[in-house]
């Protein structure tokens, strides 16, 4: 209605989650005024840090400017870093003293990866979980001859407010395609054979978020690469030649590439948003479970287990649809449906894909190793770099899930 105030909603993070809600918001664009806070200027292809680190892939290349996507979609951007969130004053207050007022709040900041928690990080560790990461571990491999690599993720640790599984590591799929990249890149180098690629997982089993059916084919392609796995492992300290665990054991290490331990950011907790671990414990229309008028998405939801860019998506989408019925824009109801969809890059033309949804009791569980996966990941990553921060049409993500569905519920 003409001259009606527009309602002020504020969007934390541009990555997976943030950038997802924005563009939904499209048709309602006229009913809401948007701001988008960012600590960057550009958003991260996630992703696609891997192949920085070992495809030499440009960092560049991995960062997609975000003030152009705000002026494309009719947003306000700030680019600063959240202190504290005011939820009786209904604000946003950043670094730079500015508040930002919001009558709806969808918080999308991610996880912070707390290097810091790990005793020797700093000095003999590397990671693919950000563009700096990457490029060290880049610079790292140019002289690297060869030697013992250890690879695995620490233990994370979730609050207990909300029903979602307790992962010790949420989100090992990087780890897969770390050891599976640098067997390729070894061999191709002619280094594999003075080399040994270890994997550890805090979890009892590797890939805990997925069933057997998906799980096995890597065990097995692990063993065909000779990649050894150790179970129950909670990584403690990295020192020059060895990693070290909490049981008193350790393995020699050359090389120590590390998923950190995920922490929510601490304005969160501060802010008395989050559970007794800081996460932010919502519904399944993803709304904060005591403030109506705030939602999160993404790593930073409790309810985000496993922690995966398709399960950032689908928050996304619950979240702007639950928004538009409260303001009694749409009936429309999107789904809460946690699952793994995920491709991991083995190097050269190989990839992994990996569809399920057993971590939830589902139907469908799979792995499929493929050239074709590979081509699929190739062509995901294009297509959300040069679109910006799109997703590939829902059409054809619908077709493709509706195949894997039909093909993981036949094996």
């Amino acid at each position: 209605m003409s001259g009606t105030p527009l309602k002020k909603l504020v969007i934390v993070g541009a990555g997976f989650a943030g950038l997802r809600a924005l563009y939904r918001l499209d048709p309602y664009s006229y009913h809401f005024e948007i701001t988008v806070v960012d600590r960057h200027d550009y958003s991260l292809e996630r992703p696609a840090l891997p192949e920085v680190s070992m495809e030499d892939k440009p960092v560049d290349a991995v960062h997609i400017p975000i003030p152009p996507q705000m002026r494309k979609h009719d947003a306000a951007f700030e680019m600063g870093t959240v202190q504290a969130i005011d939820p009786k004053a209904q604000k946003v207050i950043l670094d730079s003293g500015k508040e930002l007022p919001y009558d709806y709040l969808i918080l999308a900041s991610g996880a912070v990866k707390d290097y810091d928690a790990i005793k020797g990080y700093r000095e003999f560790g590397y990671s693919v979980c950000d563009d700096t990461e990457a490029k060290r571990l880049h610079e790292r491999l140019k002289s690297f001859e060869g030697g013992a690599i250890v690879t695995g993720a620490a233990r994370s640790e979730f609050g207990h407010r909300v029903e979602a599984p307790d992962l010790k590591a949420p989100c090992e799929g990087p780890i897969g395609e770390v050891m599976f990249m640098m067997d390729h890149r070894l061999r191709e180098e002619g280094k594999r054979e003075k080399s040994s690629i270890s994997v550890f997982s805090p979890s009892e089993i590797f890939f805990e978020d997925v069933g057997d059916n998906a799980r096995n084919p890597v065990a097995k392609l692990m063993q065909e690469h000779g990649i050894t796995l150790s179970t129950g492992k909670e990584l403690t300290e990295i020192t020059a030649d060895k990693v070290l665990f909490s049981d008193g054991s350790s393995m020699p290490c050359d090389l120590a590439i590390i998923i950190p331990p995920y922490k929510a950011p601490a304005y969160i907790a501060e802010s008395g948003l989050g559970d007794d671990k800081g996460w932010v414990p919502t519904d399944r229309n993803m709304k904060h479970l005591d403030y109506d008028n705030i939602y999160a998405i993404g790593d930073i939801n409790a309810l985000a287990q496993p922690k995966l860019g398709h399960v950032a998506v689908n928050q996304a989408d619950v979240a702007v649809a639950a928004i538009a019925r409260a303001e009694g824009l749409s009936d429309e109801e999107v789904a809460f449906n946690p699952e793994v969809f995920c491709i991991m890059n083995m190097g050269g033309h190989e990839a992994i894909l990996i569809y399920s949804n057993a971590l939830y009791g589902g139907t469908y569980d799979m792995a499929w190793h493929s050239s074709l996966a590979k081509l699929m990941k190739l062509s995901f990553d294009e297509e959300y770099h040069f679109t910006h921060g799109h997703m590939p049409p829902d059409y054809a993500v619908k077709m493709l899930e509706d195949l894997l569905h039909h093909f993981g519920k036949t094996k």
